[in-house]
């Protein structure tokens, strides 16, 4: 049982950081021109923007900070996800 727990937890973490990853990644397609109309660009956007898009009030003048608050958050999920699967696996221990 706490195997399982542990495994699930670290595959939740590790999709958790590829999602991170495609946000870097769709963040920084914004500095090459029409990198948005590409193949990868609208499979980006159609998997970053909806997540982002709760975060569009974090902007400076014309500079959106929605992907530093989206990956803030997605951190602070992971290491919740890490504290709930600890606490279950001492649970289960008992």
């Amino acid at each position: 049982m706490q195997n399982m727990i542990y495994y699930t937890a670290q595959i939740i973490n590790q999709l958790i950081s590829v999602y991170m990853l495609a946000i870097v990644i769709y963040a920084l397609m914004s500095w090459f021109p029409n990198a948005y109309g590409t193949a990868l660009g609208r499979f980006l956007a159609r998997i970053v923007e909806p997540f982002e898009r709760l975060f569009n009030f974090a902007t400076i003048g014309m500079i959106s900070l929605a992907p530093l608050v989206a990956l803030a958050v997605l951190t602070f999920v992971q290491y919740g996800v890490t504290y709930v699967a600890n606490l279950l696996i001492s649970f289960v221990a008992y």
